[in-house]
């Protein structure tokens, strides 16, 4: 089971994305990739269908390994390290490993 989950706010550490953040769209747990919104983009030849007439090249995300990531703390403004932390009985919550922020 991965960590990182739908809607994260992650960073890009390493690949032609270095430096780069954008938010999580899809996690696939058993290849332990991610799409990042905006993120690997690649382009795709398609057959004319149904769904696309006219067919053509078309842009879109590639999946990222999520050892290329890191969790992105708003307060510190770069990737971190993150804690759990229990708030409820049944609730957790990320927590930045610096500062304590609530990813």
């Amino acid at each position: 089971m991965l960590s990182i989950k739908k809607s994260d706010y992650v960073v890009i550490i390493s690949g032609k994305e270095k430096g780069k953040k954008g938010k999580v769209l899809a996690v696939n747990d058993k290849g332990r990739r991610l799409l990042v919104e905006g993120m690997n983009k690649v382009k795709r030849h398609l057959k004319p269908s149904k769904q696309f007439p006219e067919g053509g090249i078309i842009e879109k995300e590639s999946s990222i390994h999520i050892s290329n990531i890191m969790l992105y703390c708003k307060k510190c403004n770069k990737g971190v390290r993150y804690r759990n932390h229990i708030v409820e009985k049944n609730r957790k919550v990320k927590l930045c490993s610096k500062c304590g922020e609530s990813l």
